[in-house]
């Protein structure tokens, strides 16, 4: 009996796919930060590519694809070729603040993508200004009430974790300030820098090597407990404002269609990298929660993004993008 010609095209492709599997990689993987370099999305997917390179004998490169709040980027990479060499960052706000937020996203996270695993996780800080009138939360609340009408902040884009935790700040002190877009975290850090707007919400990450500098004010940190990089800064809850809570997640994604095999093998190496020394010392030393195994590969990271997708939806949905 002739076996039918679909049939025979599925059978040769699966081998094909499996072959493909089994010399993967052989070439270089390219991880696509949806942002501007310098950001925390951009240091936590060079420090994991950088450790993931090792294990996996080939070398891992970082590609800044910035806009659209970091759906341009991962847009482009959910429409990359499935065969494990362009991987994306994505995090809180590529792949579930966007859900609500953008009616017309062009890939939906919980289906356009194959997890592979979280990096970090990111707890949020309010900063400023050096010369803001505010010293500590308390005074930025009772500022901004003030001043309100004249307050401006700045974001990487509607979507961005630094416009969701900003928005999770704004609603929990009843304010809504001028929101100033910028093509990425980096680029709205350094108008703090250079004093044109008032404050920004970025991760503990992004805020140490400023900190270092002495070029701006840290005011909370929007966890339960203070950060061991930045311990002398009071959580929201102790300041007063337990409604700004957020601490992103940092995870790396494949286009779906990807083979389970190479999926399993980014896991692993990821999984090892998050277990090096060198790895853990650098991330830590930056602020970031490293998760602990029952929190690291595929099933997890799928899980933590369904359930943040359900979380922020009701929340964000009233904000979302009009479009024509």
């Amino acid at each position: 009996m002739r076996m039918p010609f679909i049939a025979v095209v599925m059978i040769a492709f699966a081998g094909f796919t499996g072959a493909d599997a089994q010399t993967y990689p052989s070439r270089p993987i390219t991880i696509i930060v949806p942002f501007a370099p310098g950001a925390g999305a951009d240091i936590s997917a060079r420090i994991a590519g950088e450790y993931m390179s090792r294990q996996l004998g080939v070398q891992v490169v970082v590609e800044n694809t910035a806009g659209g709040g970091g759906t341009v980027g991962t847009t482009r990479s959910a429409r990359s070729a499935p065969d494990g060499y362009t991987i994306a960052l994505g995090h809180m706000g590529t792949h579930a603040a966007s859900v609500p937020l953008y009616p017309n996203l062009a890939y939906d996270p919980r289906v356009d993508f194959e997890p592979i695993g979280l990096i970090v996780e990111q707890p949020m800080t309010l900063v400023t200004r050096k010369d803001f009138p505010a010293n500590t939360l308390q005074e930025f609340v009772a500022y901004a009430k003030a001043n309100e009408s004249k307050l401006n902040l700045s974001h990487a884009g509607i979507g961005s974790v630094s416009f969701t935790a900003c928005f999770l700040l704004n609603s929990a002190i009843g304010i809504k300030p001028t929101a100033i877009p910028f093509n990425g975290t980096a680029p709205a850090m350094n108008a703090i820098i250079a004093r044109q707007v008032d404050y920004l919400c970025d991760t503990v990450l992004g805020v140490v090597p400023q900190v270092a500098a002495g070029t701006i004010k840290v005011l909370a940190i929007a966890t339960e407990k203070r950060n061991a990089s930045l311990p002398q800064i009071p959580t929201s809850r102790e300041a007063g404002v337990p409604g700004f809570q957020s601490a992103p997640f940092f995870g790396l994604f494949v286009p779906k269609g990807t083979p389970k095999p190479i999926v399993d093998k980014l896991a692993e190496a990821l999984d090892k990298a998050l277990d090096d020394e060198g790895a853990r010392k650098r991330l830590e030393g930056l602020g970031a929660d490293i998760p602990d195994k029952s929190k690291r590969g595929p099933a997890a990271l799928a899980a933590l993004v369904r359930s943040e997708i359900a979380r922020l939806s009701p929340i964000l949905a009233p904000f979302a993008v009009k479009t024509n």
